[in-house]
């Protein structure tokens, strides 16, 4: 039963204090556990305020502020928690290898903030544009770029496609990260709701300070192809590194196979890569084997001296 549950009927029933004093305690009790559960872990401490549980994770060495979404179990404070680490931290050292003070940064996909604010927390001066269509998501991003001391006004609630129009998302409400334009799980907990979605492409020309595009990170839950057809002209003008998420599973949600991103990429000079040991590979095609499900697009040219550092031989 929840807490206010309890203080409710105790209060309305007037019924005996001791008897309220242990029920309310064995809920409370749990506090006393967080100490050791916090051991070994990121998280350094959790503030219960009247506006959240706030989370203070210390990744790599650089605190950042994280509140925490009360619906989901799978948010990244409980992950750091209940793992006491993060599935994608080989590819965040790489994220963070190749962003340099100066950089201009697309988080595409960007939920509350975790890349965003990682980002612009230790690779300062830095600029990110946070793209999140879920309205759920963006205010939280929101309020963690707040905690963190961060300025939202480059924070957008718009989900970027090859079509400039309304469209219907599928939030996952258990696992925020998971919403996607498509219904990937079919949970129950999936509800639908109306987004904003545009064309990168479309979308440059209302930014006016932009003087360079340097690096992009897209995981959109399987709509990366139509990320990247609304953005070819941006690719091919600014020619920024580009990390992105791609799975079978869900690009088949969406009619097109892995390949087709590779294509569309080799098609702009580029070459992808994924990471194996302490460097990055020459990848080749997407098939019933394949094992990584991230992978990075560096332009022959233009990255060709970070392709000499980073690609083994």
């Amino acid at each position: 039963m929840r807490l206010l549950d309890i203080q409710k009927r105790y209060l309305e029933e007037k019924g005996d204090k001791y008897a309220y004093f242990s029920a309310m305690f064995d809920v409370h009790r749990r506090l006393f556990e967080y100490p050791e559960l916090l051991a070994g872990s990121p998280v350094r401490k959790i503030d219960m305020t009247q506006e959240g549980v706030l989370f203070e994770i210390e990744y790599e060495g650089v605190p950042i502020k994280i509140c925490a979404d009360p619906q989901d179990a799978h948010s990244l404070p409980l992950t750091f928690l209940n793992f006491k680490n993060y599935d994608e931290a080989r590819e965040s050292r790489f994220i963070f290898q190749m962003i340099q003070p100066g950089d201009t940064v697309f988080d595409i996909g960007a939920n509350i903030g975790w890349y965003s604010l990682n980002i612009l927390l230790r690779k300062k001066p830095v600029t990110v544009y946070s793209f999140e269509p879920i309205p759920a998501s963006y205010q939280l991003l929101v309020k963690n770029f707040r905690l963190n001391g961060q300025s939202a006004e480059l924070a957008f609630n718009v989900g970027l496609s090859n079509e400039n129009k309304v469209v219907k998302f599928f939030f996952d409400t258990k696992c925020a990260m998971a919403s996607s334009m498509a219904n990937l799980r079919n949970h129950e907990e999936t509800v639908e709701v109306v987004c904003q979605a545009r064309r990168l492409d479309d979308m440059m020309t209302s930014f006016s300070g932009l003087k360079r595009l340097d690096f992009i990170k897209c995981d959109v839950e399987g709509a990366e192809l139509l990320v990247y057809q609304g953005a070819l002209k941006t690719l091919e003008t600014w020619k920024p590194i580009v990390f992105s998420e791609i799975l079978r599973k869900w690009s088949k949600k969406f009619n097109y196979h892995p390949n087709d991103i590779l294509d569309l990429f080799r098609k702009l000079k580029y070459e992808c890569y994924v990471i194996e040991g302490e460097s990055l590979a020459t990848f080749g095609r997407v098939d019933d084997f394949t094992i990584p499900t991230n992978y990075f697009f560096l332009h022959n040219e233009k990255h060709e001296k970070l392709i000499k550092e980073l690609v083994r031989d």
